[in-house]
């Protein structure tokens, strides 16, 4: 049987190594050297650079700046004894100007207690192409879940803003079948002519909705935030009258803002019937929306004088889906859910006050965008 020397074997490993591409490093805390084989050095571009590692920090300085804190912190605590092994993922610059993502492990292959210092060992693997694979997959799954939401998003605007047009039509149609004179019909005809064309507008609007692709900017439009409330107000002309109710359009006529008109209509209509919705029973509802414009932000405030939410008991509740917090028959809890993820599809915030028997306030952060 043939008897391979040591430095064959060496030899041998080191061809393999280099066949497969890992790079081979090590570290002797004694002679305060660091030593980086061919294939290590190759994965970065420094492999015809004879002088690479001479300077123990030669790779520590190409380490990316957001990666080298845990870097050193993953080598330090296998030395330290606070892991068996020292494993970290980090980004390289190579001598190109590019960077790679590298798989680096290593192990202590003495025994420090006696011997009084360290001598690590440990490989290089290039996982760039994993990485971008991840981040390829990573991205995917975004999209299709942003997508899923804004399926759902969809399916809840269609259930829960045509429902308040089925039920304008039902009052409208109750209040015909008792008017006493051909005048009173006539005005309620009108009435039904509004709807029905608010009806359509908001059909058109749902359907652009379906072509909206991962970049909700695709679909938005430039549109002044007074005159959108006013028109949208005609939509709920039926519920104003029969609840009694005030609203006060304060927002200034000279805003506008790039947005999608389905949304915009879909948290105003939502803000304001819920504002109707919670009313307080001892008073009618007033409801007063007003605007503010700061370092190109708007802020809409939609204010009541409502019964408000006991918002230390539900506050972390409040744009929960399905969450409800009264006992109205037909709360369904779909109507705040629907406003958070529209304003936020938008990089918009909504924030909530309120105060029990007094009133709530919704104020809705976005971005402007004036007009041409």
């Amino acid at each position: 049987m043939e008897i391979t020397s040591p430095e064959s074997s060496l030899e041998q490993l080191q061809a393999a190594l280099e066949i497969s591409k890992i790079g081979v490093w090590s570290y002797n805390e004694k002679l305060n050297r660091v030593y980086f084989s061919k294939s290590s050095k190759a994965i970065i571009g420094y492999e015809d650079d004879a002088s690479f590692g001479n300077n123990i920090d030669d790779w520590n300085d190409l380490v990316h700046e957001e990666d080298k804190e845990q870097y050193f912190k993953d080598f330090n605590d296998r030395i330290k004894g606070v892991t068996n092994i020292y494993i970290n993922r980090h980004r390289v610059k190579c001598k190109n100007g590019k960077y790679k993502w590298i798989l680096d492990q290593g192990q202590i292959i003495n025994n420090p207690i006696k011997d009084g210092y360290i001598h690590f060992v440990g490989t290089h693997i290039d996982i760039t192409q994993q990485v971008n694979n991840k981040t390829k997959v990573d991205n995917a799954l975004t999209i299709a879940t942003k997508q899923n939401n804004k399926l759902k998003n969809f399916a809840h605007i269609v259930t829960h803003n045509l429902k308040q047009y089925s039920g304008n039509f039902e009052s409208l149609l109750e209040f015909y079948d008792d008017a006493e004179d051909d005048s009173e019909k006539e005005e309620i005809i009108g009435h039904l002519k509004n709807i029905s064309k608010s009806l359509d507008r908001t059909i058109q609007n749902l359907n652009q909705i379906v072509s909206v692709q991962s970049n909700v900017d695709k679909t938005s439009e430039l549109l002044n935030i007074h005159t959108f409330i006013e028109e949208t107000l005609k939509l709920l002309d039926i519920v104003i009258v029969k609840s009694e109710a005030l609203i006060i359009n304060k927002v200034d006529s000279e805003i506008h803002i790039n947005y999608h008109s389905a949304y915009l209509e879909s948290i105003i209509l939502n803000l304001l019937t819920n504002a109707i919705k919670y009313k307080h029973p001892d008073r009618k509802p007033i409801i007063i929306i007003s605007s503010k414009v700061e370092d190109n932000k708007l802020t809409l405030c939609f204010k009541d004088n409502g019964r408000g939410i006991d918002l230390k008991r539900f506050g972390k509740d409040i744009f929960g889906l399905y969450k409800t917090f009264h006992n109205n028959a037909n709360a369904e809890g779909v109507g705040l859910y629907l406003v958070k993820n529209q304003v936020e599809s938008f990089g918009g915030k909504i924030e909530v006050e309120s105060d029990v028997g007094v009133g709530t306030t919704f104020k809705i952060l976005m971005t402007l965008k004036k007009a041409n």
